[in-house]
């Protein structure tokens, strides 16, 4: 009796010296962080699919979503809840270990990419020296998830959208990283995405990669559209074609985390652009901080240094949905291509066009020297 009060008594002191631990606390802190990324970034595809239904609606003249909520603007919150409430339904002849590990390998690289994202200097989760590189390491495994769920649905049309999808994220990674390179080698020489920003906070305006390599911008654009599998570049859930592809088979909350994780990858590439082209939380005007003098009362200054860290997160995400209405306006307008013309464009115009300009980049940089 007396070895089992001096065991229990030993247990609650190792967990108290632990719970009050720095490295406890280190992990606490991280869980919270992880939390609201995850929170901040739902509502922000909640946020898209909404814009993308009204911008939609007006490009077609119709009112689009408008009784959830004021102007409909909880649309989305609730097709997520009738999603969560369905049905789960599983192929009886489909291989059930592929078809549940599908939806999982295809949303958890998406939400891991979020782990470099700078929305401002300090706020970011991970900064990784080789963040873009990352990035680009992780978003490869979520073809293998869209074709094991294609696989194992045991559905020719699911299969064929699985295979769609693996061919076409191929096509479109290999030029996508010339153009990181390219921003790398010429501005920075790192891969970390803060580096990668600070770089570009010298000249103000100017100082954009847009300018400094539009070339690379529109590569980039063009292959961010094909990797979230955007109108025109569609093909592996093309409704007419493929009964929507890899997803032809699921149904409730797997069907959802396909759909969320469209809109998340679709938000990580928009940015990756302003963090690559568009300066990141830099803008051309001078900061709040700089327009006063406010060394003489600490009060001030760290009220004027939270002031600045919210406004440097505000324009990130503006920046971030200006380019997403550019992507909205093009899914709505042009035309989908066939699935030769989108292998054509990847490998034979935009892959020489890339590999070009990280070329031109490395000669003016050893001209330079």
């Amino acid at each position: 009796m007396m070895l089992n009060i001096n065991l229990g008594k030993q247990i609650i002191q190792n967990f108290t010296t632990f719970a009050f631990s720095g490295e406890f606390l280190s992990l606490i802190q991280i869980i919270i962080f992880v939390l609201i990324l995850m929170s901040g970034v739902t509502i922000g595809v909640l946020v898209i699919v909404w814009l993308e239904r009204k911008i939609s609606a007006a490009m077609q003249q119709r009112i689009g979503p408008e009784y959830a909520g004021p102007s409909g603007i909880i649309q989305a919150l609730a097709d997520g809840t009738k999603l969560f409430l369905k049905e789960n339904i599983i192929p009886s002849q489909g291989d059930y270990n592929l078809f549940n590990i599908g939806p999982i390998l295809v949303i958890v690289p998406v939400f891991s990419s979020y782990l470099v994202i700078p929305f401002e200097y300090n706020v970011i989760l991970s900064n990784l020296g080789i963040g873009v590189f990352f990035w680009i390491a992780i978003s490869s495994v979520v073809p293998l998830g869209l074709l094991m769920a294609g696989y194992g649905s045991n559905n020719k049309y699911s299969f064929l959208g699985g295979l769609r999808a693996a061919a076409q994220s191929i096509s479109y990674e290999i030029p996508l990283a010339p153009s990181v390179l390219s921003v790398a080698l010429q501005l920075s020489n790192s891969l970390s995405t803060v580096d990668i920003v600070e770089a570009q906070s010298k000249y103000g305006f100017w100082s954009w990669n847009l300018w400094r390599q539009p070339i690379g911008f529109i590569v980039f654009s063009i292959s961010s559209l094909a990797e979230c599998e955007r109108l025109p570049f569609d093909l592996p859930e093309a409704e007419e074609e493929s009964v929507a592809g890899y997803q032809t088979e699921y149904s409730g909350i797997k069907f959802a985390l396909f759909y969320l994780a469209s809109y998340l990858n679709l938000l990580v590439s928009s940015l990756f652009v302003t963090i690559l082209y568009l300066g990141g939380w830099h803008f051309p005007l001078p900061s709040f901080m700089d327009l006063i003098n406010v060394d003489w009362n600490p009060i001030i200054h760290e009220i004027t240094h939270v002031t600045n860290i919210v406004s440097g997160i505000i324009i990130t995400i503006v920046k971030a949905y200006l380019f997403l209405f550019i992507c909205i306006m093009t899914r709505w307008t042009l035309p989908r291509i066939r699935i030769d013309q989108l292998l054509n464009l990847g490998w034979k115009f935009l892959l020489p066009i890339a590999l070009g300009n990280l070329l031109l980049t490395a000669s003016l940089q050893l001209l330079l020297l």
